[in-house]
């Protein structure tokens, strides 16, 4: 049977992963290159990837890679001592105005689409597949109204739930209103390009109840969810140097406002000081790209900001208990597949476990409010048996739903809507 031709369009790429996003992507190729010819088309640079190391990676589940004009190196010396000159305009300009001057971030423009048509055009794909769909949405547009290419808008999450669920934290008006407006643009981006895609992606059942409701027709919309590769957590990795039990773990991509610094905060105010009346000497580990920047003013002896990791797996596999704790967000949580394929057990509250279908006291501990939270924490810390018992539960349910299998099989499906 011939295989289909794919051409995986991509703005966020690389090896090894550093967080979710990464993760989803890198475990989307690996499954769609089994069902597949593959070809990838990243919109990220070499060194933004990960280096040659990660280009040698990818290109073993791919035909061919190719890389979008707009990131290519540039050898003119002039365009680095402009960007080196822009930088220190914007620094000045961020310490009297706050906010930048230049925008320095390569910018995608008509040439770079035409280009990314005319690959698709060469190797006759059949399918153009657009992963990070949630923030490719021009693209789509694009591609829809210059060829008949049919096309799959992959999305890890429902965006604008993302924004909006952090309504009730904003600080302030002019923060309520900024994140409202982005909410309602987002909004109307969905409407549009569900019912333009030939396929939208889910991550969960809940996001695609909501994306069935905008299309044209709900057999528009297929699960394609996050996974794991099991593989990849077989071997358990030393301990860090100095690394100190009993401790906690959260992992994430942080910034300013984001869902995973409110997480953190909320931990270490509301959270932690209940567990140290019981455990003076627990510790917690934060990891995660941004971390050690957005949680700078965080100065306690007991608490280790890692900042991003290559792996969190030293950390991840040698914690007792593992930290869901958000308040907004959307998707499908990572942090709970990868704590499940190391057999830790997790503590989260109910938005964080979200569209995977764990059960309180089975495989998970849901807890909402602080002083629920750290007595969960306190009970699997305590009672080793009932710890052993979530994370088994847990470990099963990932191998049985969330392997690079299952992921094999939606892709099918998805395949299987498009070809007929």
């Amino acid at each position: 049977m011939i295989k289909p031709k794919i051409l995986f369009v991509t703005p966020i790429l690389h090896h090894p992963p550093i967080g979710g996003p990464t993760l989803r992507i890198e475990n989307s190729i690996k499954a769609i290159s089994q069902i597949s010819e593959l070809y990838i088309y990243s919109r990220v640079a070499v060194n933004g990837m990960g280096g040659n190391m990660a280009v040698e990676f990818y290109k073993t589940y791919c035909h061919h890679l190719y890389f979008a004009p707009f990131v290519n190196p540039q050898s003119n010396s002039f365009k680095k001592i402009q960007t080196l000159f822009f930088r220190m305009i914007n620094k000045l300009s961020r310490e009297i105005f706050k906010k930048n001057i230049f925008s320095i971030h390569h910018q995608e423009s008509e040439k770079d689409y035409q280009h990314l048509l005319a690959i698709a055009s060469t190797i006759k794909a059949d399918i153009i597949w657009l992963g990070c769909g949630n923030i490719s949405y021009p693209l789509l547009k694009y591609i829809k109204d210059n060829s008949n290419a049919k096309v799959v808008l992959d999305t890890d999450s429902v965006w604008s739930r993302f924004i909006l669920r952090g309504l009730p934290y904003a600080k302030g008006d002019k923060q309520y209103q900024q994140i409202y407006q982005t909410g309602q643009e987002k909004i109307a981006e969905e409407n549009w390009g569900t019912k333009l895609a030939d396929v939208t992606t889910a991550v969960s059942e809940i996001d695609a109840e909501y994306y069935q409701n905008l299309a044209n027709d709900s057999r528009q919309i297929k699960l394609f969810s996050n996974v794991i590769d099991l593989e990849s957590y077989q071997l358990i990795p030393p301990m860090p140097k100095g690394f100190k039990n009993p401790s906690i773990y959260l992992a994430g991509t942080f910034g300013s406002d984001s869902p995973m610094d409110d997480a953190a905060r909320w931990v270490i105010n509301q959270v932690l000081p209940i567990i140290r009346r019981k455990i003076p000497n627990i510790h917690f580990y934060i990891i995660g790209n941004g971390s050690d920047t957005t949680l700078s003013d965080i100065q306690d002896p007991q608490i280790t900001i890692t900042g991003k990791l290559e792996s969190v797996l030293p950390y991840l596999c040698h914690v007792n208990v593992a930290l869901v704790p958000l308040r907004f967000e959307s998707g499908t949580r990572f942090k709970i597949l990868e704590a499940g394929a190391c057999k830790i057990p997790i503590v989260s509250t109910t938005l964080g476990a979200e569209g995977i279908p764990v059960t309180h006291e089975n495989d998970i501990l849901i807890a909402n409010e602080p002083d629920d939270f750290a007595a969960a924490i306190l009970k699997l810390i305590n009672d080793q048996e009932l710890a052993e018992k979530i994370s088994t539960n847990l470990n099963k349910l990932i191998q049985q739903y969330y392997s690079i299998n299952s992921l094999v099989k939606e892709g099918q499906e998805i395949l299987a809507k498009l070809l007929n």
